[in-house]
């Protein structure tokens, strides 16, 4: 699914009400992948997803959100409004958004 749609991260949804969403990502899938010897169809999504995982407001500023990620050496975070999943952010979203703002200033 993540080759044919061309991403290479995708939300893993909340199992119930007290569960957190969790991220997963191409290089889960391949370490996941060289534990089971290859066996793909061993793999479930809720066993190797990275969870809980570093959650922010839409309303925090890229330059703040930039810092929170290098500290905690992440490269994807969930973005979170009214405990309402609104979607996720990865490193390049916000180096680009940052470059883009810089430009504008000129």
């Amino acid at each position: 699914m993540m080759k044919d749609r061309g991403v290479k991260s995708l939300v893993v949804e909340k199992r119930h009400s007290g569960d957190a969403y969790g991220l997963i990502a191409y290089r889960d899938v391949a370490r996941a992948v060289i534990a089971e010897d290859g066996d793909i169809d061993l793999l479930n999504v809720y066993d190797i997803a990275q969870k809980p995982v570093l959650q922010v407001s839409q309303r925090l500023k890229a330059r703040y959100l930039a810092r929170l990620m290098i500290q905690y050496s992440v490269k994807s975070v969930l973005v979170i409004d009214n405990n309402e999943l609104q979607g996720f952010v990865s490193d390049t979203d916000v180096v680009s958004s940052l470059i883009h703002r810089a430009a504008d200033e000129r």
